[in-house]
């Protein structure tokens, strides 16, 4: 199998390769007999436990609210690929996309600030509804008295 690369996250910090479990078994889908003898679904697994000193608890509390789903019962982050005919190719794109995952994760967001229409909006948006009921009451029919 080929060697597992290290994680570079976005902000420089490296997650070594020591801690991510790969594991390679059949895929299913099209294929032929490669699907059938080759076993080229890769698997990789982080563990989160093991990633806490590179994290620290507030990162590592925002990697496992985020991501959550992915998350294994044993506390290890699980990405997989199938997309690729090779061993390699799905492995690359399983740390890539692990990658991906965790920059996402660790980027904060910036808080909403709440914001009031302004005045002028308000002035604007009823003389348009006035001048709209104007029109509206010039097409209206006018009736007679007489008639």
């Amino acid at each position: 199998m080929a060697s597992v690369p290290d994680i570079v996250l976005a902000d420089g910090r490296v997650l070594p390769a020591r801690l991510l479990e790969v594991r390679a078994s059949r895929s299913g889908g099209p294929g032929g007999q490669n699907v059938n003898k080759v076993a080229t679904k890769v698997d990789v697994r982080l563990d989160l436990e093991a990633a806490s000193d590179i994290f620290g608890p507030e990162e590592s509390a925002r990697i496992r609210s985020g991501l959550c789903r992915r998350i294994d019962a044993l506390g290890r982050l699980r990405v997989v690929a199938v997309e690729h005919r090779t061993r390699g190719a799905n492995l690359e794109a399983a740390v890539a996309r692990m990658t991906t995952l965790l920059n996402l994760a660790l980027a904060r967001r910036r808080a909403r600030v709440p914001t009031r229409p302004s005045r002028a909006y308000h002035r604007r948006r009823l003389a348009g509804k006035r001048r709209r009921g104007q029109l509206k009451k010039q097409r209206a029919a006018t009736f007679d008295d007489d008639g």
